[in-house]
């Protein structure tokens, strides 16, 4: 009986998903799609999203696999604080963050940063910016996790056998998190893809200038144009389901 509930339950939540994909299906003429596809502003909004994404995530893993590493291995003042300010873009909406960089942005520090550093405002490193800082604290947490899983026995060996605590954590620890950074790389990623609030409140909606994917099918949304918005969800659906797929097999391989 409890069997054929939950199994229910789980086919039931499926099904409820797979017809909102299925009826995208239904906007879409065919010969439209291919034409759509290869129209300039498809195919900017798709290597514009792609950019961002590939340099936010980056900036992500080369300050989340540090953090990460000193909030599992030390003790320090405030490391409480800090660890529970890392979870701020889980807790706060992503409009919400936007907004409070546009704020910093109006404070004499935040103009001092745009007068004498990177334009940020309805710039492309706003959008660099706002995927950043909504997906940083979910890498920190992420690779957290997959070193509190790693044992410090490791780099204490590596170390009675002459190595300094950096070479050991670079390779003693870092190879054996190998896995565990990569599926937060995908995850960083998938949700640098997807981000819309805070990209909207600090770059904007500007047809070929700050028009990733999300903001795309915003713009659609509000010229009536649901061919051109369906076309754009298939497409964000496609990368996002692929990232995905490729995570299960990565945490799949990890665990078989």
């Amino acid at each position: 009986m409890l069997k054929k509930l939950t199994i229910g339950i789980t086919f039931g939540i499926f099904t409820l998903y797979l017809l909102l994909v299925l009826s995208l299906f239904a906007f879409i003429n065919p010969s439209k799609l291919v034409q759509a596809l290869g129209s300039e502003r498809v195919l900017f909004s798709v290597m514009l999203s792609l950019k961002a994404a590939v340099i936010a995530t980056s900036l992500s893993m080369l300050l989340a696999v540090p953090a990460a590493y000193a909030l599992s291995r030390y003790e320090f003042p405030g490391k409480r604080i800090v660890d529970v300010l890392l979870e701020l873009p889980l807790v706060v909406t992503p409009i919400s963050l936007g907004a409070m960089v546009l704020i910093f942005f109006q404070t004499r520090i935040g103009e001092l940063v745009q007068a004498h550093g990177v334009s940020v405002v309805f710039e492309f490193p706003g959008i660099i910016l706002a995927q950043f800082l909504t997906t940083v604290g979910i890498a920190v947490r992420t690779m957290k996790n997959t070193f509190d899983g790693i044992s410090p026995r490791y780099e204490m060996v590596a170390c009675t056998l002459g190595a300094t605590p950096p070479w050991a954590f670079l390779t003693v620890t870092l190879p054996m998190a190998k896995t565990g950074m990569l599926a937060a790389t995908i995850l960083t990623f998938a949700k640098c893809i997807g981000e819309f609030g805070a990209t909207i409140m600090l770059a904007g909606a500007m047809p070929m200038k700050t028009e990733t994917l999300p903001i795309s099918i915003f713009m659609r949304v509000g010229s009536a144009d649901i061919e051109g918005m369906t076309l754009m969800i298939l497409i964000l659906l496609s990368v996002g389901l692929s990232v995905l797929f490729i995570l299960r097999f990565v945490l799949t391989v990890k665990y078989d």
